[in-house]
């Protein structure tokens, strides 16, 4: 057993994962964790591995490049794909899981381990001895300004965005229906629109308030998660070929196929809230109620999170790291995660 411990900076996926692994294997492992010392824009909780965005983990299925990796997580001893398979919610052929019991999971399993010791404090520097930074994209401002000391470089970034959730006791479901695509179970609640209902959403997704932009900064937005404005400001049949494709559905009170769809997915375990999928946005709140209530079944939608917009920043990993993810100019010093 290693008695000089390792220090993992930040108890998100990676750093929890990390000190797991660390400590499964008989090394000693100091894993701080700011929260809730000092908060994030993005997190609710000060739990350890807390799912800021979606509570998927996206396929489980090892015909997926995903789940296989995800399988492979599982035969190595994997914390995070323990708990998440204890907290998995029906979702269909993806991984989906109620992030309060996960993070709970987590948490508990990390805290009551003898070789780790959690501080619940902001790590501002960097000093001598092996560390894994795994602080993420909302690494404070104080470590982020030493780390750009350090790489002699300015950040990259991007802006990430978040869904709302809602509950189920607001959802109409003489309107909504239970399945998913391709007769793959019944895990996804759908509100199928008309085309003119469509079109009606787009426009006024379109005219809502957004939140003011910061003048000097250019918006860079993550591909695989853009605001949905943002997608209906590309083209307004975007939103109909992505997130709200109606492709393996069909109406119940119809027996057709919709024009388009809106899926929200289970969010906890009870059932009680549901996530609007692929519904990630930077209008204002007062303009989020409006509008998807506009979406047939939400009429009368209780909104228990809205969605909201934050920057996340990461490093030039290619130039910055080794393969084995070390810093090139520190040999004690590695990176893990979303960094």
């Amino acid at each position: 057993m290693s008695r000089i411990p390792v220090t993992v900076i930040g108890g998100g996926l990676a750093g929890s994962e990390a000190a797991w692994q660390l400590a499964r294997h008989g090394v000693a492992v100091r894993l701080y964790e700011m929260r809730p010392v000092r908060p994030t824009e993005a997190h609710r909780t000060d739990g350890f591995a807390e799912l800021v965005c979606s509570n998927s983990l996206r396929s489980a299925s090892l015909e997926a490049a995903v789940g296989l990796l995800k399988e492979e997580m599982r035969r190595l001893g994997s914390l995070v794909m323990a708990a998440a398979d204890a907290a998995r919610v029906p979702a269909g052929l993806a991984l989906a899981v109620d992030r309060e019991v996960f993070s709970h999971s987590i948490t508990a399993t990390l805290t009551a381990h003898p070789l780790i010791e959690v501080r619940r404090e902001e790590v501002p520097d960097l000093s001598p001895g092996v560390t894994i930074v795994a602080s993420g994209p909302l690494t404070s401002p104080a470590l982020s300004e030493r780390l750009r000391a350090l790489f002699g470089s300015e950040y990259l970034y991007f802006y990430d965005a978040i869904s709302p959730v809602v509950t189920a006791e607001s959802i109409n479901t003489v309107i909504a229906f239970k399945a998913s695509r391709y007769d793959h179970g019944e895990d996804y609640l759908n509100c199928p629109l008309t085309r003119e209902e469509y079109y009606r959403l787009v426009d006024e997704i379109l005219a809502a308030e957004k939140v003011s932009e910061k003048e000097f900064e250019r918006r860079r937005y993550f591909e695989g998660c853009l605001p949905v404005e943002e997608m209906a400001r590309r083209g307004k049949d975007t939103l109909a070929f992505g997130p709200m494709k109606p492709v393996g559905l069909a109406d119940p009170r119809t027996g057709e196929r919709p024009y388009a769809v809106v899926q929200l997915r289970q969010d906890d375990r009870a059932g009680i809230l549901w996530g609007m999928v692929g519904f990630q946005t930077k209008m204002t709140y007062p303009e989020q109620r409006r509008v998807f209530r506009l979406i047939p079944g939400l009429e009368q939608a209780e909104f228990v999170r809205l969605g909201s917009l934050h920057r996340n920043t990461f490093i030039d990993s290619p130039r910055l790291l080794r393969p084995t993810l070390q810093f090139q100019g520190r040999d004690d010093l590695f990176f893990a995660g979303q960094m």
